[in-house]
């Protein structure tokens, strides 16, 4: 058999297996308005571009020492995939939420001293959290542009694009619509209530750490196993044929796809959010504009 068809056929194999369980796990779709990608999303992908250079560029070179095209394969695979299978994932960032609610706590502190709602905001971009001031700096520029308290606390909650934020918006909402003054008590309560959702979120990331650990230490014994063993003796001889390195690169993707499961079962399923993003409800029916 050509060795080149042999690597296509188990690079087709490795996408099958791992097709196949993606599906099974499932996942609901989610629709979202379209939006810009975020500076840290791009650099993810650069990263990603990156690691899959080196990969295959690292390939090369084994298929041409060894032999072994196999290697175009899993080279470019171990380098993009194993470093997301065995990262740290969360439905959002714990410092996201930690920003929020001293960013709550702040604006209360504004409000206490007898500020105006719109004049609280705009007197927090100062001292706003590096992790939403993107989002609040954009809130502030609305406001400072003439929208409606409403409809900029409604971007905001889209800024931020999580559950925690759609409730600190509610609030901001209330207090614009009855401008009382316990709203400043209200967002106290609130920030209190999202400082037990980062501690009890630290906890749940202590606790997946351990495994975690344990699947990155596995995976480094394997790796130096297997290479131990093919450029030692003629034990791995068999996977040097073109059925063996299909069938190797086989089991690899069934080893990944079961990092891949363990990943989701731990990363659980995101929140709901709590409004309807302005680009939804500005297309249903009778909705107002």
């Amino acid at each position: 058999m050509n060795p080149l068809v042999a690597g296509a056929g188990g690079a087709l194999l490795a996408a099958g297996v791992l097709a196949i369980v993606w599906g099974a796990i499932g996942r609901e779709p989610v629709i979202r308005p379209a939006r810009r990608p975020s500076p840290g999303r791009v650099l993810l992908q650069r990263r990603t571009l990156v690691l899959a250079g080196a990969g295959f560029a690292c390939g090369i070179v084994i298929a041409l020492v060894t032999g072994w095209v196999a290697a175009l394969v899993l080279a470019p695979a171990a380098f993009v995939v194993l470093p997301f299978l065995l990262s740290p994932s969360s439905q959002a960032p714990v410092e996201t939420l930690e920003a929020m609610e001293e960013w709550t706590r702040s604006l209360a502190g504004i409000l206490t001293a007898g500020a105006g709602l719109e004049q609280a905001i705009i007197s927090t971009a100062h001292s706003t959290p590096e992790a939403i001031r993107p989002a609040v700096m954009r809130l502030i520029a609305r406001l400072r542009a003439r929208w409606t308290t409403a409809a900029a606390i409604r971007a905001f909650a889209d800024d931020l694009d999580d559950a925690t934020g759609d409730l600190i918006a509610l609030n901001l909402l209330l207090g614009a619509q009855r401008r009382g003054a316990g709203l400043a008590q209200i967002l106290e309560s609130l920030a209190a209530a999202v400082a037990d959702d980062v501690r009890a979120r630290r906890q749940i990331e202590a606790d997946q750490a351990k495994p975690r650990a344990t699947a990155r230490w596995v995976t480094l014994i394997t790796a130096v196993v297997l290479l131990g063993l093919f450029l030692a003796g003629d034990y791995a001889d068999p996977y040097r044929t073109p059925i063996g390195q299909i069938v190797f690169i086989g089991l690899i993707a069934a080893y990944l796809a079961v990092l891949l499961w363990m990943r989701r079962m731990a990363q659980g399923r995101p929140v709901p959010r709590l409004l309807t993003p302005l680009a939804e409800a500005a297309s249903e029916p009778g909705e107002r504009r």
